[in-house]
């Protein structure tokens, strides 16, 4: 997936905010809260939320492994370098749905994700 699909995919989930920073990486964000991070400088890397079962499994998947810095310190974060755009996508959309149950209920009812 090159950084322009990805950033046109991340800009298609509702209220997903982006900013650039950290050494310019696209950073995308629902309520606030970090729900994926890109960067391409040599081949587009993007890390993501996942559960912690989601962890121990892509750790060690082939293209994939615990996302610099954030897993280091104990979050349950993983950087894809090398996997299927579908997968990508699924992946992403995974993190930014367990970002989004996160959000505090004030947050979630701004942005009308309460029935």
């Amino acid at each position: 997936m090159t950084p322009k699909a990805f950033n046109a995919f991340c800009a298609g989930l509702p209220h997903a905010t982006h900013v650039v920073q950290w050494g310019g990486s696209d950073v995308w964000k629902i309520g606030g809260k970090v729900f994926a991070i890109a960067s391409g400088e040599d081949g587009l890397k993007v890390s993501f939320k996942v559960t912690p079962i989601a962890f121990e499994i892509l750790g060690y998947a082939d293209g994939c492994r615990p996302a610099p810095y954030l897993a280091s310190r104990g979050m349950k974060w993983i950087q894809a370098f090398d996997i299927a755009d579908s997968e990508l996508k699924d992946h992403v959309r995974g993190s930014y749905d367990l970002i989004a149950a996160a959000l505090p209920k004030k947050t979630k009812r701004e942005l009308g994700l309460l029935t």
